[in-house]
Parts: C-alpha cells; structure tokens; sequence
C-alpha cells in the first residue's frame, strides 16, 4: 500500500512560500541543499499543537495557524522608520547591529566602532564560507523552519582574552506588516573574554508581523557574559526565539529576558554547561496584559560536575493573558557536585489570567543539590490596604507592588545602566496598564 502525506492549506501555503523565498535567500549548490533538508524536515511535523509535550501550552495550530509570506528587502522608507525605532530604543553606549525586517542594515550599524574589538559578518557571508551555519542538533519544527528560511543575521566572535569597552546591542527592527521575519545569527566568545550582548525586539509601525530567530552561543573557559534580552514586538505580533548555548569551563554566564509585547511569544532556550566550575544565572520577567501568550521554555543540561545554575523567573499578568513556564534541569550521570536551583512565580491581577508553571528535574547523578518551586497568586490585599491608607491611588500602589514583585529577577542585571533601563521598560508597561 502507497501511502501519501496530504497537505492542508497551510501546509501548501508554507511550501509556495518556500518556492518563492529560494531564490533570493542565496545561490550557494550547497546552502540551498540544506535548506530544503531542513524545510523538508518541517514538512514531515507541521506547526507544533497541543499533542507535542513541549508545545502543550503553546498550540501554534490554533495560535497562529499559518506562516505568512517572507519580508521584502527593505526600502529607502523603511529604513528611515527603522533609524527612527532605533534612536528611540538604543541603550546609552551601547554600540549597535541592526537588523531590519531580517535583513543587516550596516547604514544603520557601528560596523567601524565594533572592528577593532570583535570579527563580524553577516549570515548570508557566514554561508559562503561554511554551509554548517544552518545545522542544528534539534528536531524541533519551527528551528527547521528557521533553517530553510533564514534571511540573515550577525555572526560575532570576540577574540581570546578581550574586555569589550562597550555592550553590544543587536536590534531587530520590524517596518512591514502581515509579513514573517526569518534571522539566525551566532556568537562565539574566545577563552577569557568579557562581553555584554544585548537583543532588542522592536515595532516600526509594522502589525501583525511574525518572527522566528535562532540564536546560537558558544562560550569558552574562564569567560565573563552577560547577556541581555528585550522582547517589545507590535500588540499583534508573533515572536518566536530558539537559542542554543554552551558554555565553557569556569565561566559565567549571566541571561536575562524581558516580554512585554507581542500576541504570541515563546523564547525557547537549550543551554549545556559543558566545562567543570562554571555558573549559569537565568533571570526572566513576563509583563502580559490583554490576550496576550508569553511561553518561556528553558532546559539547562549539567552534562559536566560542580557547576552552579540558578534560574528566577516571574510573571505579571492581567486580563487575559496567559504565560507559561517550562523549565528543566538535567544533570547527567557524571555531572556530580552539581547544584541547581529553579524558582516561578505569578502574580494574577485579574479572575481571567492564567499561569502554566512546570518545572522539571531530571537527575541521574547522586551528589548533587537541586530542587524547583512555583507559586500563584494576586496582589497581598494588606499591603494594598497599607499602601491606599497612605494616600496612594490603587492603580499606583498596585504598580510599587508589582514593581517590587519582578524587581528580584531585575536585580539581578550587574550594569547599573542596563538595569535602569529595565526598570524604565517596566515602568512604562505599567503606565500602559493604567
């Protein structure tokens, strides 16, 4: 018996998308060979649903239903709203990469303040050199999706021993709507280096846009990182972001992310602690109000002994919102004298919002310390009281409440001037909510 795969009418809309896009992502024998490797890859699972373990609270069926069609190259227009978007949401001294609607801006870029302290190329001349750029070890669907369909992106290596004088803020810019956005983009941190590396999400006027990027890091021994993640997408927007770290020996690796936008967001993230005495800290805030879905899906691997991981996350959610939570520790047979440590928690300020927390540990080895915790809850209605007593309008004291409910997680960003940008984005999310 023959037996034949029927496309719905979304699956036929993926593979016209991907007939349409080949020609313009690159001419390479090879790079097009993977691509339709990992785009045949999506084909054979279809956008992740509910029956999936990993995507249970994360239906992109029902949440998304369809890829749109892929951006155009920006124009002159575009551009000038994207210089616009970045001069609104550069962080002070930070020096910047821009990517607009997933293509490198250089115009908009400090190519030349970065040359002396960091190689840099795009994606599309990473591919050139080294078809590989495009291969992953996951068989997650939206990450072969990536893969075939990849516009561009940067591709960064800080050399052995550098202290950046400066962060390094990798912007993407949306300008167009009703279109998806395809980048990739890779960081390799030399032995003994310092460096602070900033991802911004942000609108130029575009609506109803859809996202997917790959991140993909590689830290070596005896390095400081700290790496920061703000997620601000159009109300109406799809953002969808897989990374995927390992991190050397005797390293710190300090990440932290923020989500206070888009209709849909999920960060997904795989990190390996791949050398003895090093310490991973995860720090993440979801700020949810509306409809909107914000899923943060992290698994830390201790495939190695006496490294530390700490993970704080914490939700704030109004309305109809819905975030999730999903985090798994696995600490592998050999991995002994490990200790990590996993803490959620969500504060409800409607009877409509919902909160997924599932922490996991997988442990194999037997000297190890580990555990997880989650709560849920609303706003404490004595310190409410207290504050209300005092003269505060509610809207006002609830918002110092909220503030110092996701300040733990906040605090935990070492640069004074990150930090208070931070704050400042959480601020004006509440200001929002007003």
């Amino acid at each position: 018996m023959n037996v034949a795969v029927a496309k719905t009418g979304g699956g036929r809309a993926v593979s016209d998308l991907f007939a349409s896009a080949e020609g313009r992502l690159s001419a390479s024998p090879d790079v097009i060979a993977a691509r339709r490797e990992a785009f045949e890859s999506y084909e054979r699972l279809g956008l992740p649903h509910r029956r999936i373990e990993e995507w249970k609270y994360t239906d992109l069926r029902a949440l998304v239903g369809e890829v749109l069609p892929l951006a155009a190259a920006p124009d002159a227009a575009a551009l000038k709203r994207a210089s616009d978007a970045v001069k609104a949401h550069a962080i002070e001294g930070a020096r910047k990469l821009v990517l607009v609607d997933g293509v490198f801006a250089a115009e908009l870029s400090d190519v030349k303040a970065l040359a002396s302290e960091v190689s840099l190329m795009t994606l599309r001349e990473a591919l050139q050199k080294d078809p590989g750029v495009l291969k992953t070890v996951s068989t997650d669907a939206v990450i072969a999706l990536n893969a075939a369909l990849a516009t561009d992106g940067v591709v960064l290596s800080i050399a052995d021993g550098a202290q950046l004088s400066a962060p390094v803020q990798v912007v993407h810019v949306a300008t167009a709507a009703s279109v998806s956005v395809f980048t990739r983009s890779q960081v390799k941190v030399g032995k003994g280096a310092r460096a602070t590396i900033i991802e911004s999400f942000v609108a130029a006027g575009a609506k109803t846009y859809q996202v997917n990027d790959a991140v993909i890091i590689a830290v070596g021994d005896d390095a400081d990182v700290a790496h920061i993640r703000l997620m601000d997408d159009a109300p109406d927007a799809v953002n969808i972001t897989s990374q995927f770290v390992t991190v050397g020996a005797n390293t710190k690796l300090n990440f932290f992310n923020m989500t206070s936008g888009a209709a849909v967001s999920r960060l997904q993230g795989f990190i390996t602690l791949a050398g003895e005495g090093s310490e991973l800290s995860i720090n993440g805030v979801n700020l949810l109000q509306k409809t909107e879905h914000g899923d943060t899906t992290l698994v830390v691997d201790h495939a190695v002994p006496n490294c530390v991981s700490r993970e704080i996350f914490r939700a704030v959610i109004d309305d109809r919102a819905h975030s999730v939570f999903q985090g798994r520790i696995i600490v592998r047979p050999d991995a002994q004298k490990t200790d990590g440590k996993m803490m959620t928690r969500a504060l409800l300020l409607s009877d409509e919002a919902e909160a997924d927390n599932k922490p996991e540990l997988e442990i194999f080895a037997d000297d190890v310390s580990c555990g997880h915790g989650a709560t849920a809850g609303a706003l404490d209605d004595t310190l409410l009281f207290y504050l209300k007593a005092r003269g505060l309008p509610e809207k006002q004291a609830q918002a110092l409440l909220i503030q110092a409910f996701v300040g733990e997680a906040i605090e935990q960003i070492a640069d004074d001037g990150l930090r208070e940008h931070v704050i400042g984005m959480a601020e004006r999310w509440l200001e929002r909510r007003s």
